[in-house]
């Protein structure tokens, strides 16, 4: 379901535990949306380093390693903290209402 703006629902209210997360397509790719204290946020199931799945790691705290090669990007915003990922993954805007959790989907 996508409405007039972009935004496409991807779980209801309570789905996705926190903390927790879910695998989304969006488009044409896969990203990764977390629950983490009380707040959504969403970042391409990419490491920028190799192309990993980042979704298949750990979360340290806002930070998820990359099973790979243990590269850690920020959940909130897709900066790449620790080598060997350089570039930062892309982030997607979140929004959650009364209907449930929507992220935005760019063509």
């Amino acid at each position: 379901m996508r409405s007039r703006d972009g935004l496409v629902r991807v779980a209801g209210l309570g789905e996705i535990p926190d903390p927790g997360r879910r695998t989304i397509e969006l488009g044409d790719h896969i990203a990764v949306l977390f629950h983490v204290g009380g707040e959504y946020y969403c970042i391409d199931d990419v490491c920028t380093h190799d192309g990993g799945p980042l979704g298949h790691g750990s979360r340290d705290g806002f930070a998820i390693v990359c099973p790979r090669h243990g590269a850690k990007f920020d959940i909130r915003t897709g900066k790449a903290l620790t080598m060997p990922a350089t570039v930062d993954t892309p982030t997607h805007e979140v929004e959650v209402t009364e209907d449930g959790v929507f992220v935005r989907c760019e063509a």
